[in-house]
């Protein structure tokens, strides 16, 4: 009688296919996964981003078992090992503890390992992944076959595949709702909430690097400039006691949890009225005193907050006072704390995507 192994080469796709279907499934979800981060609200598409990232997440599953199945004697017969058995066993590995904390951070929500979220740590190994499959690939590098892909077969094999992964998604949230899990609140990002209102009620959470010291309130200084007719600078009593805006809006962070509060500042609008902005303005750009920074469309500019209070509290410097900005739709990084600069420009900053990673670095 087959074994199970044997079963499951005889009914896995071709194995150049299967190799190739790995690589683009681990590149295909690194790239979702990341896109996600940026997905605020489930209009349009964003909401198949993130669903086809957990689907296609399940189809690595079968895809790895068809490859361990195939070339599991090499494994584990120490005569037949390489040079290249080592990084075979790192990236499988790898891929393992990627998929599991994947599913326990879907299971169970809002976990901590040490100081980072259980999700940072699932992110952290699918990007490491990446490098170790390409690596992988390059050692045994065999391009597909017309017959590897073309053939109606094999087209069904993975048909059955992306069925099978969509079910096990759906079947996999029904389950969790019915057990009542904790991760069976969450979004359509996987963010559990949190409960409370105010400082305390939602995590602290810096991003890469950005941890600066508190910022004494007494020589804070809020600068708006660019593309308007009369620069304005403000000190932290202007923020404060100026004109107040308050707004009920859900920050969603991509460590993993979300938060619902009342938010407590002076609206961007505002500001950008009494400076007069010009008519080739675009965007604005929020800068933090960490060099972090976020560019906003202006028309959405204009209804974000620069918010000084939360839940009827003062913010505190974790949650970035003294100021913070407060995007609805937006996701929590793109909420930029401790803001100190306000820019008004013509076009968008792209280099605010690099400046994500090296902010905050001395």
């Amino acid at each position: 009688m087959p074994s199970v192994a044997d079963r499951l080469v005889r009914y896995a796709p071709p194995p150049r296919a299967v190799d190739w279907s790995i690589l683009v499934v681990v590149l295909f979800s690194a790239g979702t996964g990341l896109y996600s981060f940026t997905v605020g609200v489930p209009d349009g598409f964003g909401w198949l981003w993130v669903w086809s990232h957990r689907v296609v997440g399940v189809v690595l599953v079968p895809l790895l078992a068809f490859k361990i199945a195939r070339v599991r004697q090499r494994l584990t017969d120490p005569g037949r090992w390489q040079r290249s058995t080592a990084l075979s066993v790192a990236t499988l590995m790898v891929a393992s503890a990627t998929l599991a904390t994947g599913v326990a951070w879907g299971v169970v929500g809002l976990v901590w390992i040490a100081v980072w979220p259980l999700l940072a740590v699932h992110v952290g190994l699918g990007l490491l992944l990446v490098p170790l499959i390409l690596a992988h690939m390059r050692t045994r590098f065999r391009l597909p076959r017309r017959r590897d892909v073309a053939e109606r077969r094999v087209a069904l094999k993975y048909f059955g595949l992306l069925a099978a992964g969509a079910l096990a998604v759906r079947l996999g949230d029904a389950a969790t709702r019915i057990a009542g899990a904790p991760g069976a609140d969450r979004r359509f990002t996987g963010s559990k909430p949190t409960e409370g209102e105010g400082n305390g009620s939602f995590p602290v959470t810096m991003w890469v690097a950005d941890d600066p010291d508190p910022i004494d309130v007494s020589s804070y200084e809020l600068r708006v400039r660019g593309l308007v007719e009369t620069p304005l600078r403000l000190d932290y009593a202007d923020l404060v006691d100026g004109p107040t805006a308050t707004e009920e809006a859900l920050l969603d962070c991509t460590s993993g949890w979300y938060t619902v509060q009342s938010w407590g500042g002076i609206r961007v609008g505002d500001l950008l009225d009494s400076v007069a902005v010009d008519e080739s303005a675009a965007y604005v750009r929020f800068v933090s005193v960490t060099g972090y920074r976020w560019s906003l469309p202006i028309e959405e500019a204009r209804d974000a907050l620069l918010a000084t209070h939360v839940g009827g509290e003062r913010l505190t410097h974790g949650h970035g006072a003294p100021v913070r900005l407060v995007a609805p739709g937006r996701r929590g990084f793109q909420w930029v704390k401790w803001v100190t600069r306000i820019d008004v420009r013509e076009r968008s900053d792209p280099a605010q995507w690099i400046v994500t990673l090296v902010s905050g670095f001395d």
